[in-house]
């Protein structure tokens, strides 16, 4: 016996599970519809940088920190991301030794479409389970991930 339980079919999917069917589903949607309006060569992975750019820059280590990724693969990722004319690298004010990964104008204009993008599906489902429960269930999720992160750091 090695102390795994079997899953219990009448609970339902566990969390992992559906987050996963989530965020796939979603990153599906937003990259297909992004596609669509003209991002075709960005892949979901860019998702690790693209979710956290900011207009005003962001340095590549707080892009690691907030997305979860290693340096090295956040730093191929912002590589591919300047090669396809996305971002640029650029001496941070605050500090001219680091550098900042800025959206380029091609960069801003995809952020404004997924932002928009990402508005219309999370109305879908505010239509769908109605305002008020749709705000509950980020409010729960969002605590879920908090809580979920904590637990995480301290395996570390």
């Amino acid at each position: 016996m090695t102390g795994h339980r079997q899953p219990d079919p009448e609970a339902g999917p566990d969390l992992g599970v559906l987050s996963a069917r989530i965020l796939f589903s979603v990153q599906r949607e937003l990259f297909a519809t992004l596609a669509e309006r003209g991002f075709d060569d960005i892949l979901p992975r860019s998702g690790a940088v693209l979710a956290h750019l900011r207009p005003e820059g962001i340095r590549a280590s707080e892009l690691a920190r907030l997305s979860g990724q290693h340096k090295q693969v956040v730093g191929t990722l912002v590589d591919d991301l300047e090669r396809l004319g996305y971002v640029e690298r650029a001496p941070d004010p605050a500090d001219r030794r680091a550098k900042l990964v800025r959206p380029t104008e091609r960069g801003l204009l995809q952020m404004e479409t997924a932002t928009a993008i990402m508005r219309a599906i999370e109305e879908r489902h505010a239509k769908t389970l109605g305002e008020e429960a749709y705000s509950a269930f980020k409010d729960a999720l969002g605590q879920v991930a908090r809580a979920q992160s904590a637990a995480a750091r301290e395996l570390r």
